[in-house]
């Protein structure tokens, strides 16, 4: 039977049985008199499978690639390899197999941490080197987004191939992706990221073989593969053509706030000095009139440039005909002064030249004019806060990647997921150094969420917008774990039910809709190991639920969320218990929970039918986080089993 159609069926009927059992939730079995958990409860539920939808959907369009043609000759290619403090000698490991790959191409060290001792290896390896220029001194660096962004002002390459400093590729690898560039509107080509130091059991979850497979091939089918950082291939053009709109965008962002602060400041100024004469009035009128015109003109996608040198214009007129008209006053006065004074003499002329420079004075109701005027000639369309106006690379988040890849998606250009293993690199070897990776992970996703909604972005097609926000929705996960732990332990320490009757109804609703949701994670991984990510998923709450909160942190409240490169090296001795805190305050709940329900129903105190399905309950959220305790415990990759591409070992 043909796979594609077994996993819409599935998913259909994961829909079907899921809206069924949800509508059934909130309409027949939520205990109202314990609303404050029952009402969350029924909540993660609808999240869960909004989140099996979504994952349906992705798996819809599963898209499978044929083996693109071969490139061409004579394509420029540029290998970026990123690093900031890695050891030298891993970083040259990586470097010196790229210079060896079989398609003509330069190679590029970017380092970020200006070693000279890097610089030098480099240089004895005839591998190019680039570190920061100095237009960066002073300026906001963007960590490997800024790192890229400077090496692409420094090359000329139609093609970048990005690497991680302990991704070792392989020799063709040039060859196998750039093929997929014939077709001009593609910009992105991503492979699997696949590490060498893991073992078949991973522990620590790290080859994510569900994301570099189905995931990956089920976005690709909705043209919304991702850029996930490393080994991936990109057109240089189509990176240019996103960093240049974003910096049209951001003048034109500048100029709308600041016409938008000229506009208060005229309507101050307007009710300050309203008596101060006709001309006058009629001076700020127009001012306040021109702010409303350029804003719509914005509004409708004039040129920035004219938009900006009509309003000055009609400032510069306004400010002469106050200072005119005052100019013209003083004048008066002052002959009367002489005259009166019988002395015969006069004030000199006052000339077109001075009444310019008596206009930028801060005189009232002048000081409003030249605090607009000020403000307009100040914009900054250099963007001098910025190390370089244009930056092709989203600088917007932690994670750079899925943030460009969105605005490429925007522009209408097409991403390729080549499922292939061409470059090989290094995992995490420790729970502390995974902790910090997969936080990075997500504050990124989160930032991106936050400052660039999917859902609300132009130019996306829906399909895209949804393939987006599945990712992003999934970190909510860290949300729902709580209420999922902490709903048995309420009911087996308390007694307070959650569901108002755990009855056949409940149990024929939930039960089809768990076992066909299951069956659509196997179907669709293909007999890949999936229960690893599913642990994770649940047993990572905490970090999940940093991650929300700390991003938006820092995008609502402007708090650092600072940066941090992943070692490649074990971090620490010993099993770092305080990282896990949570987690383990959780199992012992869980396991307190399910001892004091047993007892509850052997002295019938508790309901048997309620005990013995919170209790399974319990010992499944035990299963799950069980692995925070062996990963916690493992102390490293030993080499006594080679692990292949097909996850089999030798």
């Amino acid at each position: 039977m043909n796979h594609q159609f077994v996993v819409r069926v599935l998913t259909s009927l994961t829909l079907i049985l899921g809206v069924n059992y949800i509508v059934w939730r909130w309409l027949f079995s939520v205990n109202w008199s314990a609303a404050w958990i029952s009402v969350p409860l029924v909540m993660v539920e609808t999240y869960s499978l909004i989140d099996a939808f979504l994952f349906g959907l992705t798996m819809w369009k599963l898209r499978v690639r044929e083996v693109p043609p071969s490139p061409p000759e004579g394509l420029t290619v540029d290998v970026f390899i990123t690093t900031y403090n890695e050891p030298i000698d891993l970083v040259m490991t990586t470097a010196v197999a790229a210079s060896r790959i079989s398609y003509s191409h330069k190679t590029w060290i970017l380092d970020d941490g200006a070693r000279p001792a890097m610089k030098r290896a480099a240089q004895e390896a005839g591998i190019g080197y680039i570190t920061r220029s100095p237009d960066w001194e002073n300026h906001r660096r963007h960590a490997k987004a800024g790192n890229l962004n400077n090496a692409l002002a420094a090359t000329q390459g139609e093609f970048l191939l990005i690497l991680d400093a302990d991704q070792i590729p392989e020799p063709g690898i040039v060859d196998s992706m750039l093929g997929h560039f014939t077709n001009e509107k593609v910009a992105l080509v991503q492979t699997p990221q696949w590490f060498h130091n893991v073992t078949d059991d991973d522990i620590l979850g790290s080859q994510a073989p569900l994301f570099y497979g189905p995931i990956q091939q089920g976005k690709d089918g909705w043209n919304a593969a991702f850029f996930c950082g490393s080994n991936a291939m990109i057109r240089r053009e189509a990176l240019m053509q996103i960093g240049i709109t974003g910096y049209v965008e951001g003048v034109r962002n500048s100029v709308q706030q600041t016409l938008k602060a000229a506009d208060k400041v005229i309507t101050r100024a307007r009710t300050d000095h309203g008596s101060a004469g006709r001309q006058v009035d009629r001076a700020l009128r127009n001012i306040s009139s021109a702010v409303r015109t350029a804003r719509q003109e914005l509004e409708h996608n004039r040129p920035v440039a004219a938009v900006t040198y009509n309003f000055q214009r009609t400032v510069d007129v306004a400010a002469r005909s106050i200072v005119s008209a005052d100019i013209a006053a003083i004048q008066a006065d002052l002959d009367e002064i002489a005259r009166l004074s019988g002395d015969g003499r006069t004030v000199g002329f006052i000339d077109d030249a001075a009444i310019d420079r008596l206009a930028r004075r801060d005189w009232s109701p002048i000081g409003a004019i030249r605090s607009v005027r000020k403000m307009v000639q100040a914009l900054d369309v250099d963007r001098s806060d910025e190390a370089l106006p244009v930056m092709p690379m989203a600088t917007n988040s932690v994670t750079e990647d899925m943030a460009t890849c969105m605005r490429l998606h925007a522009q209408g250009w097409e991403s390729v997921y080549h499922h292939e293993i061409l470059a090989k690199g290094l995992a995490p070897e420790d729970l502390r150094t995974m902790l910090t990776q997969r936080l990075r992970w997500a504050q990124g996703t989160m930032q991106v969420f936050l400052r660039e909604n999917p859902l609300l972005q132009s130019g996306l097609a829906w399909g895209q917008r949804l393939m987006y926000f599945s990712t992003m929705w999934s970190y909510l996960s860290g949300f729902a774990a709580v209420v999922y732990i902490a709903a048995p332990i309420i009911f087996l320490c308390f007694g307070t039910m959650p569901v108002d009757a755990f009855s056949i109804d409940f149990f024929a609703r939930l039960i089809p809709f768990l076992v066909v949701n299951q069956l659509l994670f196997f179907v669709a991984a293909r007999g890949r190991k999936t229960w690893r990510g599913q642990q994770y998923s649940v047993a990572l709450f905490p970090i999940w639920i940093k991650a929300c909160t700390t991003a938006a942190g820092n995008v609502l409240f402007g708090r650092d969320l600072g940066f941090a490169v992943t070692p490649k090296t074990r971090q620490g001795d010993g099993p770092p218990w305080s990282l896990i805190r949570p987690q383990l305050v959780a199992i012992t709940a869980l396991v307190v929970a399910a001892i004091t329900g047993l007892i509850r129903m052997f002295t019938g105190v508790g309901a048997p039918a309620g005990t013995l399905v919170n209790v399974a309950w319990v010992v499944f959220d035990l299963l799950i986080l069980s692995v925070i305790i062996r990963a916690s415990l493992y102390k490293g990759y030993t080499p006594t089993e080679e692990v292949e591409k097909d996850g089999t070992t030798r």
